[in-house]
């Protein structure tokens, strides 16, 4: 795929993002099926469908801004061989990714009769603001800088 934010003007530093959204296209595979709810206006909720995983056998990272939510299910050696007649709950592995947005943090990971609940919050982001001082350049190239009296006034 062609980086869409490298011939734009509009998309300076925008990079890293578009590598995101890349990452969550490749990931739009239904297993296992999943919930996003909004519980109040700072907290959501992911549920996931894991079914025959346990605790064990769940991994939850957070790595740049993505949530990374795997399973692998090791079989018991010492179990008996079983041989299904029909066999329809999955219990393969699988790896599911969420891209998170700026503000929003991991709180609580919590299994519940075959759901993995996932409890994000999102903070406010800062607002930064910062003024930038204009310097006047001089017609020799060099740039002058407001005297100490001026920044003085200034404040």
């Amino acid at each position: 795929m062609a980086l869409l934010t490298t011939n734009n003007p509009f998309m300076l530093g925008f990079d890293s993002l578009e590598r995101m959204l890349d990452r969550a296209a490749k990931n739009s595979e239904s297993y296992p099926p999943y919930n996003i709810e909004q519980i109040d206006p700072s907290h959501l909720q992911i549920t996931i469908a894991v079914a025959g995983f346990g605790e064990d056998d769940l991994s939850i990272e957070v790595q740049d801004k993505q949530l990374t939510v795997s399973g692998r299910r090791v079989e018991d050696e010492n179990a008996p061989a079983r041989r299904y007649l029909y066999r329809g709950i999955a219990s393969r592995q699988f790896q599911r990714s969420f891209v998170l947005a700026d503000g929003i943090e991991v709180e609580d990971a919590h299994l519940d009769n075959g759901l993995l609940h996932i409890d994000l919050k999102q903070n406010e982001p800062e607002q930064n603001i910062r003024q930038i001082k204009i310097s006047k350049k001089e017609h020799g190239g060099k740039i002058e800088k407001p005297s100490e009296k001026a920044k003085i006034e200034k404040k």
